[in-house]
C-alpha cells in the first residue's frame, strides 16, 4: 500500500469519526471532568500513603517525605 493510499484512508476515516462525533452537553462535561479529577485524587492520595508507609518501614520516620 503506497503511503498515498494510506494518507487518503487516514483522511476517510478521520472524517468519518469527526461525522458520528457530537459535543458532549454542559451536564455531560461537568460529571466526566469530575470523575476525571476524583480519579486523580483517588490515586494521588493512595500514592502519597503509600509512601509515608514505606519511609515509616524503611527509616522509622518521616524523613523521605
Amino acid at each position: 500500500m503506497k503511503i498515498t493510499e494510506k494518507l487518503g484512508k487516514f483522511i476517510t476515516n478521520a472524517r468519518h469519526v469527526l461525522s458520528i462525533s457530537y459535543k458532549p452537553t454542559k451536564q455531560e462535561f461537568n460529571k466526566a471532568a469530575r470523575l476525571i479529577i476524583f480519579g486523580i485524587l483517588l490515586i494521588g492520595s493512595i500514592g502519597f500513603v503509600m509512601a509515608i508507609v514505606i519511609s515509616l518501614i524503611i527509616t522509622g520516620s518521616l524523613s523521605l517525605i
